[in-house]
């Protein structure tokens, strides 16, 4: 592999885990209880932190309306 692709990947996964972060840090402050309907206190909030942003694809289109197959029923 040469220095150029791995500087790629990196840049590719840091810019992913950026915008995660940045998407999670939103969901945190104004779209969690959208998702969940219940208030969540403050540490949840900071546990769930590095799920939403490695999964904020996911919690986009669950955000946006999106249902997942099995709660289409």
């Amino acid at each position: 592999m040469s220095v150029a692709a791995a500087e790629a990947i990196w840049l590719g996964l840091g810019a992913y885990l950026g915008f995660g972060l940045a998407a999670g840090l939103g969901v945190i402050l104004f779209g969690l209880k959208r998702l969940t309907g219940a208030d969540v206190p403050v540490r949840v909030r900071l546990l769930i932190l590095p799920g939403l942003a490695a999964l904020w694809p996911v919690v986009m289109l669950r955000l946006a309306g999106v249902k997942a197959p099995e709660d289409r029923a």
